[in-house]
């Protein structure tokens, strides 16, 4: 199959549930509003990139990939579960407060039920845990800052520190006590690291990125462009962000995406 036909359907059904979740005339601004980098960043190109690659990070913390794995149907609609969130994210982003709350209220409804053991690690898990509900927030939001230093446009001054800090709304809304969510982008560099020693590839999260095609999608999306047969500077990756702030899956060689090419034993 075609990676960058698969990568462009992945792109369009979650372009799509993105754009029915942006309302045509909320009530008010919502939790960010029209100065906010929140608004100005969700917009962005980059952005599917952003959400193939939370997924991909996402799936390396084995209690999160165990939640998903047992209690959801991504074997069945694995693109179906992007582009939820993708509805979601908009909802929350662009919809007035009384319907971000709403949809907010539903996944804390939903998180309540969806409790298990992890059969690689043995540990129990709770889809309701603020810490595995934070790394899911972080890895999110590390994704979407590094999608657009790669391949959007520039943040500016100050931007990813913006950005990181009005995600914590997000992360609140879904039950993580503000205190432990990042507020900075060295901040969350910094959270991202301290959780590396707890993730793995599983044979789980192994196998989403097989099912969906959302691994060979996204290394498509970040890997080197096919010829073009042009000498467009569109048609060239940059070789590193800009910013130079480096962090997991930034590029193909790094520890996460090593870590999908030596999945664990279950």
């Amino acid at each position: 199959m075609d990676a960058y036909a698969d990568a462009a359907g992945l792109v369009e059904r979650s372009a799509a549930a993105y754009a029915g979740g942006v309302p045509e005339q909320p009530a008010d601004d919502g939790y960010f509003g029209p100065g906010s980098v929140t608004w100005r960043w969700t917009g962005d190109l980059s952005w599917p990139v952003g959400g193939l690659r939370a997924l991909l990070l996402q799936a390396l913390h084995p209690l999160a990939m165990a939640g998903v794995d047992q209690h959801s149907d991504w074997r069945e609609d694995p693109v179906g579960r992007l582009a939820a969130t993708s509805r979601y994210l908009a909802i929350v982003s662009f919809g007035e407060k009384a319907a971000a709350e709403r949809v907010a209220a539903r996944v804390r409804r939903v998180h309540e039920r969806i409790t298990g053991t992890d059969h690689v690690t043995g540990l129990a898990y709770a889809a309701s845990d603020p810490a595995l509900l934070l790394w899911v927030h972080c890895a999110l939001v590390d994704s979407n800052l590094t999608a657009r230093e790669l391949f959007g446009t520039q943040p500016q001054d100050g931007e990813a520190d913006a950005y990181v800090r009005e995600q914590a709304i997000a992360a609140e809304l879904v039950g993580v006590p503000r205190e432990q969510v990042p507020e900075s982008a060295a901040e969350l560099a910094a959270y991202i690291e301290s959780v590396r020693p707890e993730l793995r590839c599983t044979p789980a999260a192994a196998g989403s990125g097989r099912t969906s095609g959302t691994a060979r999608s996204a290394r498509c999306l970040t890997g080197p462009p096919r010829s073009t047969g042009t000498s467009s500077p569109r048609s060239r990756r940059p070789a590193a962000p800009r910013s130079g702030r480096h962090s997991a899956c930034s590029t193909p060689s790094t520890w996460a995406s090593q870590a999908y090419s030596k999945p664990a034993s279950a």
